[in-house]
């Protein structure tokens, strides 16, 4: 519920529907790769189908990346960077990776597929975030 309420304190204000629904998927991608933190880490119980359903879910939510930054929307609450918009293809590209990496990972079987799962997931993050995010 923390966690929950610090996402929606920080889309609190957003005027820009456009922005505000970027930052929902974010948030919803964010929630979906705590689940399989927490797994890994052995705060939530492994719970196969869960984490296969937070995978998808990221794999969607991914997909639909490029469309929801296809137009450069701005809000003052938005973390985008202009780097998005000047590098469009290298951007999409990423979140085809994020795409590829989560819907690898729906195939969770096992505990032992929760760390290179997560691993493939958050690198990507992590590299979309390091150019794109300020």
């Amino acid at each position: 519920a923390f966690l929950s309420a610090g996402a929606a304190l920080a889309h609190q204000g957003v005027q820009n529907p456009a922005v505000k629904a970027r930052m929902d998927a974010m948030s919803a991608i964010a929630d979906n790769t705590r689940i399989l933190g927490e797994m890994a880490k052995g705060a939530r119980p492994f719970d196969a189908m869960a984490a296969r359903a937070a995978a998808a879910a990221i794999a969607d939510h991914a997909g639909k990346t490029p469309d929801l930054f296809a137009a450069p929307e701005q809000d003052p609450k938005s973390e985008a960077l202009p780097a998005i918009w000047t590098d469009f293809d290298d951007f999409t590209a990423l979140s085809a990776a994020l795409q590829v990496a989560a819907e690898k990972a729906t195939g969770i079987a096992t505990p032992e597929d929760l760390r290179p799962a997560l691993a493939a997931i958050g690198g990507t993050c992590k590299a979309c975030h390091e150019r794109y995010r300020e």
